[in-house]
């Protein structure tokens, strides 16, 4: 199959195209490097010419709420259109756990794109995952301050993204497919948990805190499990502490 990735210069992007190459199928990168912005459809409609299947994995710098939702809506609305003009067969999109009662930020527009592809006529495939392993290390990239990082109170299930990269390109490739599934790792965990055990094998930041605000608009959801999976969803390994130990061994 002839499959285009958006998002192909990111982590789970391009972890899905080295899926997709190593079973066999061509990949097309959408990215602005290559001459592709999804957000204002320039080179879309060159790009798509032949195309079986598109797995949208694009993520956003932006964090203000309208920002990203008008972002990630723009970006589903225009590879929905040129899709049909391509005779696209399906779009497979990465998108969250638990975002549906969200309110703001991150969550809220990636629940903006799901709705946007739903509304495009090419049969759309959602494979919600829970946070990626890697999450804390962004985490810590993120809020650490001279020794001390501090993270969000959340509670989650994370999954590995080379295992997120492999499920979709799994619905990229399947001629038929749920309209959307869930996908998290083997066991729940407090956020707070795994990135101390992260800075403890890095040997640094030497705090991790957790932070409680209850100021925030989804803090509650994130505390109390929403981001959680369903009693339905997939599950599917490495634990944490296994994907530690083969990304950051000890010695």
């Amino acid at each position: 199959m002839r499959v285009a990735v958006l998002g192909a210069g990111g982590l789970i992007g391009a972890a899905v195209a080295e899926v997709l190459t190593g079973r066999g199928h061509e990949v097309i990168a959408l990215t602005r490097t290559s001459g592709v912005d999804a957000y204002t459809g320039a080179g879309l409609d060159a790009a798509l010419a032949g195309v079986d299947a598109i797995v949208d994995a694009v993520n956003s710098p932006l964090q203000e709420t309208e920002a990203v939702r008008e972002f990630f809506g723009t970006v589903a609305r225009r590879v929905q259109a040129a899709a049909a003009r391509a005779g696209v067969r399906h779009i497979v999109l990465l998108s969250i756990i638990g975002i549906d009662d969200t309110t703001a930020g991150h969550y809220a527009g990636k629940l903006a794109q799901e709705h946007a592809y739903l509304e495009g006529a090419v049969p759309v495939r959602i494979l919600r995952a829970a946070q990626f392993h890697e999450f804390t290390e962004m985490m810590l990239t993120w809020t650490t301050v001279g020794d001390t990082a501090t993270v969000p109170r959340m509670r989650t299930q994370p999954v590995s993204a080379r295992t997120v990269a492999e499920r979709l390109a799994d619905l990229a490739l399947a001629a038929e497919a749920p309209a959307r599934l869930e996908l998290a790792g083997p066991e729940p965990l407090d956020l707070v948990t795994a990135v101390r055990a992260l800075a403890e094998r890095r040997g640094a930041p030497a705090h991790v805190l957790e932070s409680a605000d209850d100021t925030a608009p989804d803090a509650a959801l994130q505390a109390g499990g929403g981001l959680l999976p369903g009693p339905a969803a997939e599950l599917a390994g490495p634990t944490f502490a296994t994907w530690l130990d083969q990304r950051h061994p000890v010695g």
